[in-house]
Order: structure tokens, then sequence, then C-alpha cells
């Protein structure tokens, strides 16, 4: 009997013992949540994204205009319908390409953290009958406080089909691919997961998107700053950044058309 009660003790304290190591022991990294860049870091990359398309634009049309003119005559060239669109063509891949090698960094895969997902035909007609409403609702009040239209005027000059198809493929392609992998994947993707959460980076996003356009006025600022908030919500809701590159991709296609002719 006391042989057996002794066996039983050891077995117990065997079990209590391994118990306590698998307590204790390192979590398997499989199990652990997947890394994120925090607030700053996030802020810091898009930003040097951002300065990855600058650089890159600017020196892509340095090289193009100084081969077509033999100088740089910026003061007629340089808000050309056909330079802004070559510029985006330049300048997008190398902030793509920013986001890619950071996260690349944290061994995720580039279309995961950018939640680079095809939406569902449901998403699609949902946000392309939200986009519809806030168009029509931005007509009127554009009307109603008496919009600056006079930035429009350079970008009708685009030289020909040529410079026109450029203009195209630039604002409604590269741009809308750009932007919304730097703003509604990348950036959304670190500020949600922060102390903003969700609905602050919705906000957030929506700021810094609408300041980004300086070529425009305050009313203007406000309706992109309020589309913006439509494709952080389509975002947020859709886990589709896809979604926000299409439905961008389109109200760039319908404002590209409407304010015509171009020469």
């Amino acid at each position: 009997m006391k042989q057996a009660h002794l066996r039983c003790n050891v077995v117990a304290e065997k079990i209590l013992m391994s118990n306590f190591e698998n307590a204790n022991s390192p979590v398997p990294a499989s199990a652990k949540s997947p890394r994120v860049w925090d607030f700053l870091e996030t802020t810091l990359i898009g930003l040097v994204a951002y300065g990855a398309f600058l650089l890159t634009a600017g020196l892509g049309l340095f090289v193009l205009i100084l081969a077509q003119y033999g100088t740089i005559p910026i003061a007629h060239v340089e808000f050309e319908g056909r330079w802004q669109g070559a510029g985006l063509v330049f300048g997008s891949p190398a902030a793509v390409a920013v986001l890619w090698v950071s996260v690349r960094k944290l061994d995720r895969d580039f279309s995961e953290y950018l939640a680079l997902n095809w939406p569902s035909s449901r998403e699609l007609f949902l946000a392309f009958a939200i986009t519809a409403v806030i168009l029509i609702v931005e007509g009127y009040f554009r009307a109603f406080v008496g919009a600056d239209t006079s930035w429009i005027a350079p970008s009708l000059n685009v030289q020909g089909r040529g410079g026109l198809l450029t203009f195209l493929i630039g604002c409604c392609l590269a741009a809308p691919i750009m932007e919304e992998f730097i703003v509604r994947g990348f950036l959304f993707r670190g500020w949600s997961q922060s102390f903003f959460g969700p609905v602050g980076a919705i906000v957030l996003t929506s700021v810094v998107w609408a300041l980004n356009h300086t070529q425009y006025d305050w009313s203007d600022r406000f309706c992109i700053f309020v589309f913006g908030l439509a494709l952080g919500y389509f975002r947020w809701r859709s886990n589709s950044t896809w979604l926000t590159v299409l439905v961008h991709s389109a109200m760039n296609i319908i404002s590209s058309f409407m304010i015509g002719p171009y020469v």
C-alpha cells in the first residue's frame, strides 16, 4: 500500500512539473500575433513612400522634358495634363516599392498586409451606389459655395491623343493604385491597430489624403475628405483595398471626362 501511495505521489509530482514547464514555455511563433508597424513607424514609412514618389516623378519628368525641349521650361509645362500623368506613372512604382520592402521587413505577405483581397459583387455594388450619391451631393455643394475651378484649365492641355492617354493612365490608374496602397492599405493597417482604432484611422487617413491634394481650394478638399471617409469605410468593412482602388479609379475617370474638352 505504501509503495502504491509513493508511486501515486511521484506521478502527481511529474504531472505538476510538466504543467508548470508548459505554462512557462515560450509561445510558438505561429501562435503569436503578426507584427504590425506601430503608429510612428507607419507614419514615417508613409512619408518615405511619398518622398520616393516625388523624387522619382521629378527625376523622370526632368529627363523626359529635357529630351523633348533641350531645356526645362518649367513655367510652361509643369502643370500640363500630359506631364501630370507622366509624373504619376514615373513616381508610383517607387512608392509601392517602399511599401513592399517595409512589409517584407516584418516577414508579412505584402498582399495580406495591405488587404489586397478581391471584393464581392455585393460590396462593389454598394460601394458604387454610395459613391454615386456622394457625387450628386458634392455637385450641389460645389454649386452652392461657388467652388473655384481654375485649377482645371492647365490639366486640359495634353497636346494630342498621346498626351491625353498619358494623363488618363496617370490619373485614373497609377494614382488610385499608389494612393490607395499608401493611404487605405499601409497607413490604415498601422493606424487602425494603434491607439486610434479603425474609426480614428478612417478619419486620420481622410484628413491626410485631403491635405495632400494641394492644388485644390478648401471646398474641393472638404469634398475629398468626405470621399475619403467613404473609402475608409469601404476598406474597413470589406477588408479590401482593391475595392477602394476600383472606386477611386472610377471617380477619377468620371471627373476626367467631365472636365473636358482637352487640347
